[in-house]
C-alpha cells in the first residue's frame, strides 16, 4: 500500500499492510546530541522508515510576521518581540529546552485587535503559500502520501486568542466583555473559512486540524461549559463547511489533560484528536474504550519512556499494542523528543514500534 491508502484504510478501520506510525521530530538541542552521538542526517535517519505524510502547519500565522526586534540582553536571557508580536524572555544558553517568559503581547483591548487583523491576517495564499501556490497544491497532492493541513498556533478559539492576549487577560474577559472574545472567535473562523475555501478548490485534502494547546497537566483552562457555549458553534461552523467540501476527518491539537472537552469537540463534529500527553493522564486506550471508533487518536506515546531505556520502551508499545490492530490510531510519541533521550534508544524504538505495526520481521 502506499501511505496515502494505508493512511485512509487505517482511518476507516480497514484492513493495511502494517498499521502507520509517524516520527514526531525532536528538539533542536536533541538533534545536536543525536549528532554528538553518531546521527549523520546526511546519510539518512531512523525515521525514514515511518509513514510519510504532508503535513503544513504554518500558514495561518500573522502575515507579514513581526520583525525580531531585541530590546534586551544579558548573559543569561535575551528579551526580544518576536515574529507573533509577543515580548518574550528567553534563556541563551537552552531557548529551545526551557520555558520563556512572556512580558507584552500584542493586543489589550477591540481598537489594538482589529489592527493586528486587518494588517496580518488577511488569507492571502501567495504571501502565505507562495505566489505559484495553486500549482504547489497540487503537486502534493499528486504525491501517495495523505494531505494533512493543521491551522498551527492561529487556527482555533482559545489558543491564538492567547497568543493574542496572554492567558490571564483571555480567560477574564470571557467575563468581562464576552462579546469582545466572540467578535475574535468569529474573525478567526472567517480567516479558516477563507484561507480553506480557496485551498479546497484547487485540491482535496486528508484532514484538517485546529490548534489549541487548551489545558494544563490536570486540567483544561477552560470549562466544558464555557467551550461548549463559545467554541462549539465556531468549531461547527467551519467543519460543516469542510465537510461540505468532502473533507472527511477534521480535528484538533491541544497538550494537556484534554478529557473533559473531548464531548464538547465530538459534538462539534470533529473525529480525531492528538497528541494525548500522558504525562497529563491522557491514556488512548481509556478514550477508546470511552468514546469509541468515531474518535481516531493520533499520538500517545508516552516520550518520557524512550529516555529510560530498551526495557521501558518496549513496556510502552506494549501499553499502546491493543489499539495497532485496532485500527483508527496512528502512534507516535506525545510530543517531540527532548534532550534526554540518546540515539540508541530513539532508534530502538522506532525499529521496535515498525515491529508492532507490522512492518518487517
Amino acid at each position: 500500500m502506499t501511505d496515502l491508502e494505508r493512511f485512509r484504510a487505517c482511518m476507516e478501520y480497514a484492513p493495511c499492510d502494517h498499521t502507520p506510525f509517524w516520527n514526531w521530530g525532536a528538539w533542536p538541542e536533541t538533534i545536536e546530541r543525536w549528532k554528538r552521538e553518531g546521527f549523520d542526517p546526511a546519510k539518512g535517519s531512523p525515521a525514514d522508515a515511518c509513514d510519510r505524510r504532508l503535513w503544513f502547519g504554518h500558514w495561518f500565522f500573522p502575515n507579514p510576521p513581526f520583525e525580531r526586534k531585541v530590546v534586551e540582553e544579558t548573559a543569561e536571557h535575551v528579551v526580544y518581540v518576536n515574529h507573533e508580536g509577543i515580548l518574550m524572555r528567553e534563556r541563551r544558553d537552552q531557548p529551545h529546552s526551557s520555558m520563556p517568559q512572556f512580558l507584552k503581547f500584542p493586543v489589550t483591548n477591540r481598537r489594538e485587535f482589529r489592527a493586528f487583523w486587518a494588517e496580518r491576517m488577511k488569507p492571502d495564499l501567495s504571501a502565505r503559500i507562495g505566489p505559484d501556490w495553486a500549482r504547489q497544491l497540487r503537486e502534493w497532492r499528486a504525491q501517495p502520501a495523505p494531505l494533512i493541513i493543521i491551522s498551527d498556533r492561529w487556527g482555533g478559539f482559545f489558543g491564538p486568542l492567547r497568543n493574542l492576549l496572554g492567558v490571564e487577560r483571555l480567560c477574564t474577559l470571557f467575563y468581562d466583555d464576552p462579546a469582545f472574545i466572540e467578535e475574535m472567535m468569529e474573525a478567526n473562523a472567517d480567516l479558516i473559512l477563507a484561507i480553506m475555501e480557496q485551498i479546497l478548490a484547487v485540491v482535496e485534502i486528508d484532514a484538517f486540524g485546529f490548534w489549541e494547546d487548551m489545558a494544563y497537566n490536570h486540567a483544561p483552562l477552560i470549562s466544558p461549559q464555557m467551550a461548549r457555549r463559545y467554541m462549539l458553534p465556531r468549531y461547527s461552523r467551519v467543519t460543516e463547511f469542510l465537510r461540505g467540501k468532502g473533507v472527511k476527518y477534521v480535528g484538533l491539537d491541544s497538550d494537556g489533560q484534554i478529557g473533559p472537552l473531548i464531548p464538547v469537540w465530538m459534538d462539534a463534529g470533529l473525529n480525531f484528536l492528538y497528541p494525548f500527553e500522558v504525562q497529563s493522564g491522557m491514556d488512548v486506550n481509556a478514550v477508546r474504550r470511552e468514546y469509541g471508533p468515531g474518535l481516531r487518536l493520533w499520538g500517545g506515546v508516552d516520550k518520557r519512556a524512550l529516555a529510560k531505556g530498551p526495557a521501558a520502551i518496549d513496556a510502552e508499545i506494549e501499553r499502546v499494542r491493543p489499539l495497532l490492530a485496532a485500527g483508527g490510531y496512528i502512534p507516535h510519541t506525545d510530543h517531540s523528543c527532548p534532550p534526554d533521550i540518546s540515539f540508541a534508544n530513539y532508534t530502538y524504538y522506532l525499529r521496535r514500534l515498525a515491529l508492532a505495526c507490522g512492518q518487517g520481521d
